[in-house]
């Protein structure tokens, strides 16, 4: 043998990959022909002389081969195939078939009843070594295939608790999903569409005269976008007033709104300053004067907040710009306007608006319109779940929405 060659046949130089063989017919002579080869080959060897036996033999122990007779009185080697398939078992079996059956139809039926190979009676020594040699490769692969599915599920399953932790921390960048203040409430809707998303909805009060919200969507799905989402979050945060780009201390050392523009225009700068960031966000800001219930705008290209009046008639606003990210020296516009007791506006992320229907097509601006009006009898969290709920019930069955979905509604009551 070449000293650089390995015998697959050898259970020791195959690395055990295949090392226990069945030999199933029921003429003792053509068992004790085929043990004693086997046998002289290094294999641990069990005989059976009937399906049955054999069957009984394969519930207890996991052969690597089996090598059955076609032709046995009872279960024949085909039936035996059959059900040795259907045995559980951690590992694939190689299974053989001796048949003096050559035509084509026989194979067939062979290969459909889950025979791995065939032998012509009678059996020629090498070409049964040949096809074990041909079994033990394929065990070896199916094995080491195995060894690395096994590798991949652990890799996947701690990505997956990575994953839901970081779910877990992005949920609580949306610490509460509803405030009422001075003389308005605000209400959030988050809804990745995976384990973390893109979305980011929040708001901040630095005082008891306006209210600050914003609908963020980053560019993408996924680690990446979330994790830009954290970042952004730490610009627009509440708790830490002092660290908000969208505030500015006063003279009397009270904290005050700087006006939405800028506030795109810092986040811009801040983010096109960064040569590792490639993603961009589209943004929806506005701030609320609480006495006067004037909202100023900013709408970086994202959809165009719904104004939702008292009376139920409804309209897009916001004059757009460009998103986020894109060009360092980007301008942003505000567009103003003015909030009457019992009026809402509605900002929301196009996961909403480009969702696919089960008809085909997707929501649109108009539709979006008609599931608003649905809910219009809806107040606070309420609308959000009901708008969403509605907006799931139109997708395919067992197709959930494929991008993630945000709001943030902002009704005012008036003075």
């Amino acid at each position: 043998m070449h000293p650089d060659r390995t015998d697959i046949s050898d259970p020791s130089a195959s690395g055990a990959t295949l090392r226990r063989i069945l030999l199933v017919d029921d003429s003792v002579v053509q068992l004790k022909i085929l043990a004693a080869m086997m046998r002289h080959w290094g294999f641990e060897v069990w005989q059976a002389e009937s399906g049955a036996e054999a069957l009984a033999l394969c519930e207890k122990t996991a052969f690597d081969a089996v090598l059955s007779d076609w032709m046995m009185p009872g279960m024949d080697g085909l039936e035996l195939c059959r059900r040795f398939r259907k045995l559980p078992r951690d590992d694939y079996g190689y299974f053989i078939l001796l048949t003096s059956k050559n035509e084509r139809g026989a194979i067939v039926r062979g290969l459909d009843a889950g025979a791995d190979d065939f032998l012509t009676k009678p059996v020629s020594s090498d070409e049964l070594r040949a096809r074990i040699n041909a079994g033990a490769r394929l065990l070896a692969t199916q094995r080491q295939l195995a060894e690395t599915l096994t590798k991949l599920r652990r890799a996947y399953d701690a990505i997956d608790r990575d994953l839901r932790q970081a779910r877990t921390i992005q949920e609580a960048l949306v610490p509460r999903r509803f405030q009422r203040f001075r003389t308005a409430s605000v209400s959030l809707l988050l809804k990745p569409c995976g384990h973390v998303g893109g979305d980011l909805v929040g708001m901040f009060s630095p005082d008891p005269t306006g209210v600050g919200v914003y609908c963020i969507d980053v560019s993408g799905h996924g680690i990446t976008s979330a994790m830009m989402t954290a970042r952004v979050a730490g610009y627009l945060g509440g708790d830490f007033p002092d660290q908000n780009i969208a505030l500015e201390r006063r003279r009397d050392r009270q904290m005050s709104f700087c006006p939405p523009r800028v506030v795109a225009m810092r986040l811009n700068q801040r983010l096109s300053a960064d040569p590792g960031v490639l993603e961009y966000l589209t943004m929806a800001y506005l701030t609320l004067e609480q006495g006067s219930g004037l909202v100023t705008l900013v709408r970086a290209g994202h959809p165009p907040p719904l104004l939702i009046r008292a009376d139920g008639s409804m309209e897009y606003v916001g004059v757009g710009s460009l998103p986020v990210g894109l060009l360092a020296d980007a301008c942003y516009e505000e567009t103003r306007l003015s909030l009457a007791p019992g009026d809402r506006i509605l900002l929301y992320s196009d996961g909403m608006t480009e969702a696919r229907l089960s008809g085909g097509g997707m929501l649109t601006d108009h539709g979006l319109m008609e599931l608003v009006r649905a809910c219009l009898a809806a107040r606070g969290t309420e609308f959000l779940d009901d708008l969403y709920w509605r907006l799931s019930r139109l997708t395919p069955p067992g197709h959930p929405l494929e991008d993630d979905v945000s709001a943030a509604l902002v009704e005012y009551d008036g003075p």
